[in-house]
C-alpha cells in the first residue's frame, strides 16, 4: 500500500503506464464482480456540471459476456445485410472469449438544457477514464472498443437507450499474461501546447 506522500508518485506511474490490451491477448482469468464494482466506484468520481452525473454503465459478467458478443455480431449482420463480411461478424461473436467481463460506457442525457451536450460527453468520458485508470492500478488489462455496431442506433435500441443518449464504447476487461509495451506520443507535447 501507498503512503500519501507516495501517492502523487504513484499516480503518475499509473496514467503513464496504462495501455489498451486487445481481448484476444486476455487469458480468460475472471475478475471478481466485486473488484468490478470497485472500478465503477472510481468511475463515480468523475468532474459533472450542476451533478448532472451522466454517465451510465452495463455490466456484462459471466455468460452474459458471451451472449453480448453473439448479440452484437447479429445486430452487425442484421444492419449489414447482404453486404456482411463472415470475418467481422465472427470477430464480434468471440470478442470476449477470453474476457471477463464488458462494460458499455455510455452518456445518459440529464434533463438540464442548459447544460450544454459537449459537456456531458465529457464528464461520461473522464467517467470512462477513471475506470481505466483504476483497473491499470489493479493489474487489469482494458480495451475501449468502438467498432462493430457501437455507435449505431441498433445499439441504443438493444441497450433501451433514448435518442438523445450516446455510446461511448465497449470495454473489454480481463488479466493479461503479456508483457506491456513502452509507451509513445508520436506528436511531441510542444506542438499540443501555446502558453499565453
Amino acid at each position: 500500500m501507498t503512503t500519501f506522500t507516495e501517492q502523487p508518485a504513484y499516480l503518475k506511474h499509473v496514467i503513464t503506464h496504462r495501455r489498451t490490451v486487445k481481448p484476444q491477448s486476455m487469458n480468460g482469468q475472471q475478475i471478481p464482480n466485486e473488484k468490478i464494482q470497485e472500478l465503477l466506484q472510481l468511475a463515480d468520481w468523475a468532474p459533472t456540471h450542476a451533478y448532472t452525473e451522466p454517465w451510465f454503465f452495463y455490466v456484462f459478467a459471466g455468460d452474459k459476456v458471451k451472449q453480448f458478443c453473439q448479440d452484437h455480431a447479429e445486430l452487425y449482420k442484421k444492419v449489414r445485410g447482404e453486404a456482411y463480411v463472415p470475418g467481422t461478424y465472427d470477430k464480434l461473436a468471440t470478442m470476449g472469449d477470453t474476457a471477463s467481463h464488458v462494460i458499455i460506457s455510455c452518456m445518459r442525457r440529464g434533463a438540464n438544457p442548459n447544460i450544454p451536450e459537449l459537456e456531458e460527453i465529457a464528464s461520461a468520458a473522464a467517467a470512462t477514464q477513471n475506470l481505466l485508470l483504476g483497473a491499470a492500478s489493479e493489474g487489469i488489462s482494458a480495451y475501449w472498443g468502438s467498432g462493430g455496431m457501437a455507435y449505431h442506433p441498433s445499439m441504443k435500441e438493444y441497450l433501451g437507450l433514448r435518442e438523445e443518449d450516446k455510446v461511448l464504447g465497449v470495454i473489454y476487461f480481463g488479466y493479461s499474461d503479456i508483457t506491456l509495451a513502452p509507451g509513445k506520443r508520436t506528436i511531441p507535447l510542444e506542438q499540443k501546447i501555446k502558453w499565453m
